[in-house]
């Protein structure tokens, strides 16, 4: 690279894409984009590194541009057709993250659940410890000289995390999720199936997915979990409201104790995965330590801040694992507080696919309020609605609207935690508005 080309970003305000543009600014190379007009929260880091984000319009397009495709556009979106009609070059997203991985170690993060936790934490132990690219699905990305390690999410959607073969692959789990394209839990398998086949060096998997225990590589497989059958083990484990503290055994041989300011069991097994990676590489155990207790988290996964008295947790949870799994963090850090939950449905062949389990996941709350679901550029409509899980919703259940969110009030010094993969951050703003403005009334 480092030519007198210039990388255009066809939605560079997508999380992906926002990491990938700043991996190649880092590089020296010259990077601008185009998107929608509305604030995105992975704006402020292009802003920050003096990328240039345009207005979608086809004349953003010109000769001397590399072309950078995001997944939500189809070729018919007016600057990717142009750059096609002009001859440029054209990747798609994923297309471009398998070439910018090479040459480096290389470490795919992929799962149904826990991918941007995940790989947030191996990004941040390992960039501690050694030089580091990472490309994080909350639109952080980092370009480093002479990196030694590529951190990268990798998105089993449309089968795209299969433009990347990298050397080592930790799988999350294997759940059905994406049902406007994959047709069963046999289809996802297949594919994680086929990235197992990819990967050049190991295979680090959660040991308690009897699917992720039926695959097959060329290379080791190595799970990890709270069980005697896993070879990376968490044992003595203790939950607390300041964190969780566990020794980890490697088949027997006791590497000592870890501690994470994390909050949640799957936080425990995404911290296996990241030690048993550093472990393989020859990292020192003491460095994994001394990285694994000052990660702060990624951006919109159980993100936590105080206004009037209240605790607000934005997280990006859309699927039931997810929600059951953000509810338990926050039990664990708040075991004497209600906790609320407003959800916002993410599309409705999600919605309408899985209603049941939503159902059963929200219910763990003690009180749900729902949003109207929110319906994604890849799907406007649907025969479904929030009314339609409402009803199976035993701790409430009611629709909020963004210019009523006076339910919420009823709660004081309690936790409310707003999820979604949508526009839900519209919604928390509307109540910290609410929260903020009585809040002086009163003072």
């Amino acid at each position: 690279m480092n030519s007198d080309t210039v990388y255009h970003f066809v939605g560079i305000k997508g999380t992906g894409m926002a990491a990938m543009a700043l991996i190649l600014h880092d590089r020296g190379e010259k990077v601008q984009g185009s998107d929608i007009d509305q604030y995105t929260f992975t704006q402020r880091g292009l802003e920050k590194a003096g990328i240039k984000i345009l207005p979608f319009d086809e004349n953003n397009i010109h000769e001397g541009l590399t072309v950078i495709a995001g997944n939500s556009f189809t070729d018919d979106h007016p600057e990717i057709k142009k750059a096609r009609d002009m001859g440029l070059t054209v990747y798609r997203y994923h297309e471009f993250l398998g070439k910018i991985i090479k040459g480096k170690t290389s470490i795919g993060v992929s799962g149904a659940h826990g991918k941007t936790s995940t790989t947030g934490l191996l990004a941040h132990v390992l960039s501690g410890i050694a030089p580091t690219d990472y490309l994080i699905g909350d639109g952080s990305g980092k370009g480093v000289p002479n990196a030694r390690f590529f951190v990268y999410e990798a998105d089993e959607y449309r089968r795209h995390f299969l433009a990347t073969e990298p050397d080592y692959a930790i799988m999350t789990n294997i759940d059905f999720d994406h049902p406007d394209y994959y047709k069963s839990i046999d289809d996802v398998a297949d594919a994680f199936q086929t990235f197992a086949n990819q990967t050049k060096k190991g295979i680090f998997a959660w040991g308690d997915d009897k699917r992720l225990r039926q695959l097959k590589a060329k290379v080791p497989i190595y799970y990890y979990g709270l069980k005697d059958t896993d070879d990376f083990q968490a044992v003595d484990v203790k939950r607390t409201t300041s964190g969780s503290s566990f020794d980890v055994t490697y088949k027997g041989k006791n590497l000592g104790n870890f501690s994470v300011p994390l909050f949640g069991e799957h936080n425990i097994f995404n911290s296996l995965a990241v030690i048993a990676v550093a472990y393989f590489e020859d990292v020192d155990l003491d460095e994994i330590r001394k990285e694994l207790k000052t990660f702060q988290g990624v951006k919109r996964r159980f993100a936590e801040r105080k206004i009037a008295g209240m605790t607000i947790i934005d997280d990006y949870a859309h699927h039931p694992t997810e929600i059951k799994a953000t509810i338990d963090a926050a039990r664990q850090e708040y075991p004497s507080k209600k906790i609320a939950v407003v959800f916002q449905p993410h599309t409705f062949s999600r919605t309408i696919a899985l209603m049941d389990d939503f159902a059963k996941s929200l219910n763990l709350a003690d009180e749900v309020f729902l949003t109207s679901i929110y319906s994604s550029p890849r799907e406007s409509h649907g025969k479904v609605s929030s009314e339609d899980l409402s009803k199976k919703i035993t701790k409430g259940g009611r629709i909020l609207s963004v210019d009523n969110m006076s339910p919420l009030l009823d709660y004081d010094n309690d936790v409310v935690i707003f999820m979604g993969a949508g526009d839900i951050q519209k919604y928390e703003k509307s109540y910290e508005d609410l929260l903020s403005h009585l809040s002086k009334k009163i003072n």
